[in-house]
């Protein structure tokens, strides 16, 4: 039972001044802590400098662990106190009726191609779940089911892994409140960096961090691609400080360093670990689903709703050029766009020089021209720039000699984080694991990279 304190004193204790960091501000301000969350206070000396015991099972206290002691400066880190965000929880879990959310059961797609499951616990018992990013087809999901259905889906394994860690505590005596994470990157392409598939990945990320506040043990990636710096770069504006230094890029030894976090009888042999089905299948497929391609028969729609940021009017008998300069390798342009009335022609050219205007003929050829139904399916792609130059973006109409073409698009550069970029190419060198990623030398605005940015400020960004 939880027992109710009265609000110390806002002197200092005596003790402090030989407590490093401790300010007469910061004890005013553990006292209004104390006062306004004193419902979750054990016993607490008013002479303790250290975090006070809590009792993280209520659902509003690991807020105030959270904001609370793993903060630097104010009490509250400068940002929404541990007792407003904690209401904003409660807030979310009714409208998500999180209490009943363990027994709703996603659509098939989604249950038969939505990657991940749990496969056993860590050394302290903390539980280990699997998330295959790079065998996801982001795209077939998305066309098959809701955004919300699939952040739902992810939300629920959330509460399912916070069950566990109750079972846990109950079966060895002691409170497991933390999970690891591991993600397989294996695989991870272009695909995955599809805008609306990364925006449902923000949108989790973004729930992650308000509602389960130091849930997260460790978050490890395995099998990491040369594209991963992009795709983090792409999330890492949703996650806190703290939950990035909780990150940890394994190298290419990582079935042995992954033995360092899980004990091999806790993970499946494909992982490095000794664990099998019984019917002696190394993938463990009764516990992890390994997602797959989407069958076309579960489409529920042909395109998802898009919003351009720019028009362009291409003359009859003429073409139009959107052109975006890379400094360095290492980018991904990214598109989209739409005609109105017929198809139009589209191609990426690359030229090395600044110069006028030229015909795709007189450029080095990236992705050939061809002619796309873009006024009947919206289209969108994405090329990994491993050459610096102006990437000029084709649309023709010189097939038509009678009637111009709209065309509404969307152009953006994705950049590659650079502190896990130098990471991980340090880590082909070395089995040493990548830890701890800090604030990213290269950020970039909006809530999905650089949607918020025109075109020629692109060009000047990356």
């Amino acid at each position: 039972m939880l027992r109710k304190v009265r609000p110390h004193s806002r002197e200092p204790p005596a003790s402090s001044c030989c407590t490093p960091g401790v300010s007469n501000k910061r004890w005013g301000l553990l006292a209004r802590f104390r006062g306004s969350s004193s419902f979750l206070l054990g016993s607490l000396s008013a002479s303790d400098p250290g975090p006070p015991q809590l009792s993280t099972r209520h659902p509003r206290a690991r807020f105030c662990v959270g904001r609370a002691w793993a903060c630097s400066g104010d009490l509250w880190g400068g940002q929404s106190s541990g007792p407003a965000m904690s209401s904003q929880h409660m807030e979310f879990r009714k409208q998500q009726t999180l209490d009943n959310i363990l027994t709703w059961q996603p659509p098939e797609v989604i249950q038969l191609y939505d990657s991940g499951g749990l496969s056993g616990y860590d050394y302290e018992g903390c539980p280990v779940w699997f998330d295959l990013v790079g065998k996801l087809d982001p795209k077939g999901l998305l066309l098959s089911a809701s955004p919300q259905e699939l952040i739902r889906k992810r939300i629920r394994v959330c509460e399912m892994l916070v069950q566990q860690c109750e079972l846990q505590s109950q079966k060895l005596g002691r409170n497991i409140e933390t999970m690891v994470l591991v993600f397989d990157l294996e695989g991870l392409s272009l695909k995955h960096l599809w805008k609306p598939a990364v925006e449902v990945y923000q949108q989790f990320f973004a729930i992650l961090e308000a509602n389960y506040p130091e849930r997260l043990k460790n978050l490890i990636g395995i099998r990491a691609p040369k594209l991963f710096p992009v795709a983090f770069n792409l999330v890492k504006l949703f996650m806190s400080q703290e939950t990035r230094k909780k990150i940890v890029i394994l190298g290419g030894d990582w079935k042995q360093e992954l033995q360092k976090f899980v004990s091999p009888d806790q993970l499946p042999v494909e992982f490095g670990g000794t664990m099998t089905d019984p019917d002696g299948n190394p993938k463990c497929l009764t516990k992890i689903n390994y997602g797959g391609e989407v069958p076309k028969s579960y489409y529920l729609r042909n395109q998802v709703r898009t919003q351009y940021e720019h028009t362009a009017t291409v003359g009859r008998d003429s073409f139009v050029q959107v052109k975006t300069e890379i400094l360095f390798p290492g980018c991904v342009l990214r598109w989209q766009f739409a005609s109105e009335g017929a198809d139009i022609g589209f191609g990426v050219f690359l030229k090395t020089k600044k110069a006028e205007q030229k015909q795709a003929g007189e450029m080095t050829e990236v992705l050939p021209t061809q002619r796309y139904n873009a006024h009947l399916v919206p289209q969108d792609g994405s090329l990994s720039c491993d050459k610096p130059g102006i990437y000029v973006l084709h649309f023709d109409n010189t097939h038509s000699l009678r009637h111009s073409r709209k065309v509404s698009y969307t152009v953006e550069v994705l950049l590659p984080d650079k502190a896990s970029e130098e990471k991980i190419q340090g880590s082909k060198d070395c089995s040493a694991p990548c830890t701890g990623f800090p604030e990213a030398l290269i950020t970039a605005p909006g809530p999905a990279g650089l949607g918020d940015t025109t075109a020629t400020e692109l060009s000047q960004l990356c």
